[in-house]
This record gives C-alpha cells, sequence and structure tokens, in this order.
C-alpha cells in the first residue's frame, strides 16, 4: 500500500539515455519524453538558454543553425557522458517534465548504458542521474533492455539474438535463460552513418553538408540494400572548390556506396557474437532469427542485408526507436524479479 501511494506521489522512471535521443517511461503511464540529446548554450558560458528551457528539442533545431553566440552541444558521444555538467542539467530538465509533483521524494531509475562501458563511465551515469534528482539508480545492459522490449522469449532455453543500433552505440547479445550468453559493442551506428555520408558527398562531389542535412538524406533516400525503385533527391551545400553554395542531384545508389563500411563493420560485429556461441544456440538461430532495434533498423532494406551475409532470418522490431526504453520500463515495473541483471552501482569506482 505504501509502495501504490509513493508511486503515484512520485513515479519511478526508465530511462534510454542515448547519444541521439533519451526517452523516458514512467511506471504505470508509459513513455512520456522522447527528445533529443542536445542542449543550447550562452556561448562562452556554461549556462542553459531559456531559464534551463532549451534542452531537446527546442535546442536540436538550433543545430548547425546558431549564431555566434549560442552554440548546441551533445552531452553524449558513442553512448557514453563526455560532457558531466550539462548531462546533469539535460536529465534534470527531461526527469522535472516526466514526472509530476514529487513532494520532495526521489524517484527510482532505471537506466540502459551500453554494455562495453568501463567503470568509470558507469559511475559517470550514476552521479550524473543522482545529481539531476534520481533517487536509486539501477543500470542495465541495452542489449538485455532491447530483447525485453522487443517481447523476445528470453526466459526460454533457447537463443533470442538482438541488435540495437543506435545513435552512438550497437549493442548486439544472444540470450537464453534469462541471461546474455554472449555479447559485442562497438561505437559504430547510425552517427557514422551520417558521418560517412558527409564525407562521401564531400570526396565525391566536392559538396560539404552538414550532419543535420545528412540525416535527412538517410532518411528520405538512404537504403543498405538495392531498391526496387532507387530514390533521388536535391541536396544544398557549399562547393569545396568555389567556395559557393550549390546544389547536388544524390541517389539512393550512392548513399548506399556512402554506409557501406559502418555497415560492414555492424556485420563483422554481429558475426563474432555469433562465433562465440556453443553449437546448440547457433542452430537455434536459423529458426529464431535475429532482432533489429534502435534508429539504425530503420534505414530500407537492412533486415534484407543482413540476411543475405549472416543466412539467417531477419526482423526489424515494432516501434524500434523505443525497444529499449520500453524493455527498460518492463524491468521497473518488475524490479524485483529483474534486480539481479541490474547494476546498483555497489563497488564501482
Amino acid at each position: 500500500m505504501l509502495n501504490r501511494i509513493r508511486n503515484w506521489i512520485c513515479p519511478d522512471l526508465a530511462i534510454d539515455l542515448g547519444t541521439a535521443n533519451t526517452v523516458i517511461a514512467v511506471r504505470g503511464e508509459g513513455i512520456t519524453i522522447d527528445e533529443p540529446s542536445v542542449v543550447a548554450l550562452q556561448k562562452g558560458t556554461r549556462r542553459v538558454l531559456g531559464k534551463g528551457t532549451a534542452v531537446g528539442k527546442l535546442a536540436k533545431q538550433m543545430l548547425g543553425r546558431t549564431p555566434d553566440s549560442i552554440t548546441a552541444v551533445r552531452p553524449l558521444k558513442d553512448g557514453v557522458i563526455t560532457d558531466f555538467e550539462l548531462c546533469e542539467s539535460m536529465l534534470s530538465y527531461f526527469i522535472q517534465k516526466a514526472r509530476y509533483q514529487s513532494y520532495g521524494l526521489r524517484p527510482r531509475v532505471v537506466i540502459a548504458v551500453p554494455g562495453n562501458i568501463t567503470p568509470v563511465e558507469k559511475r559517470a551515469v550514476f552521479n550524473s542521474a543522482e545529481r539531476a534528482g534520481a533517487g536509486r539508480v539501477y543500470l542495465i545492459e541495452e542489449s538485455k533492455a532491447a530483447s525485453i522490449g522487443a517481447g523476445l522469449p528470453i526466459s526460454e532455453p533457447i537463443a533470442s539474438m538482438i541488435c540495437d543500433i543506435g545513435g552512438g552505440t550497437t549493442e548486439v547479445a544472444i540470450l537464453s535463460l534469462a541471461d546474455i550468453v554472449a555479447s559485442n559493442s562497438i561505437r559504430i551506428a547510425g552517427d557514422e552513418l551520417d558521418e560517412a555520408i558527409v564525407d562521401y558527398l564531400k570526396q565525391h562531389f566536392s559538396l560539404k553538408i552538414g550532419i543535420q542535412t545528412a540525416e535527412k538524406m538517410k532518411i528520405e533516400i538512404g537504403s543498405a540494400f538495392p531498391l526496387a525503385q532507387e530514390l533521388s533527391t536535391e541536396v544544398n551545400g557549399l562547393d569545396t572548390i568555389s567556395n559557393i553554395p550549390r546544389k547536388a542531384v544524390i541517389t539512393s545508389e550512392e548513399i548506399r556506396e556512402a554506409v557501406k563500411a559502418p555497415l560492414e563493420s555492424i556485420l563483422k560485429c554481429i558475426k563474432s557474437v555469433i562465433e562465440q556461441c556453443k553449437p546448440e544456440l547457433i542452430s537455434d538461430l536459423a529458426d529464431t532469427g535475429l532482432v533489429l532495434a534502435g534508429g539504425g533498423s530503420l534505414l530500407r532494406g537492412i533486415d534484407e542485408l543482413f540476411s543475405e551475409q549472416l543466412g539467417i532470418p531477419v526482423r526489424v522490431t515494432k516501434d524500434p526507436l523505443t525497444t529499449v526504453a520500453r524493455g527498460t520500463a518492463i524491468c521497473l515495473e518488475h524490479i524485483s524479479q529483474w534486480k539481479e541483471s541490474l547494476d546498483s552501482g555497489v563497488g564501482q569506482v
């Protein structure tokens, strides 16, 4: 009874603290926050604009478009915190926005983190969350949270394989009997796909574009596998030779060539996880296959490419952008059941 009253007054939170987006689910209510992990500052200071409200969607609109007096930054890179102070400000804003009146109570928080972060990086997450207003903080590996959010039968004695392609990291894991059997995490994901497009246009078209433009092109015409009808779009940029603005027509074939190298790195990561497994579990994958989650899985034809290269069924989970947050929320709802899978920070550096 007391727990129900406390949760009504100060509901616990599940947080997917991502490089590109931060997604927060409130216990008993579902996802209430889904915003870019971006903060806008007065240049030369540590002061967040708009009395601390220039965070998330508003701040992302400023990326690459700010005057000299304003700078828009991301407090995380490759899935880890690079600016502790700004991360605290961002988390504090999102936590206050996600929950209602707390009457001085601090919510319990479960945060999804990359599988390859160091003890020091874990401690940074604990400290940032606590200073942002969280009470007891628990961490869960993103791959496990994603598999739970995707509804995979990870408690059964069969292999379930997940690949979560986020903004900063790609998390791959095979799970069985509610635990991770084999896993790998690389800091190559959606951001690297965008950067690869920027580099490709600079090298092959002498055209300089921003990351925001590259991301838009990836969404509009990008593909990992040949399309039945190839696409094209017109892009504006700066000619690197004449230093004047110009336009160019870019095709989906060219974007596919641009992102080929980072996709090969992700495939190599997946294959390395499969190689770690025992033959019995590998044989399960012929039937259960691979499930893709995260924003990177929305790239057209990525499931077809991976299926062709791996020789197993591949599918994209429903609503891949919120899969990790949904899985983290399920752990929060049943925290006593999943407590052994969570890191409470005891014994951390």
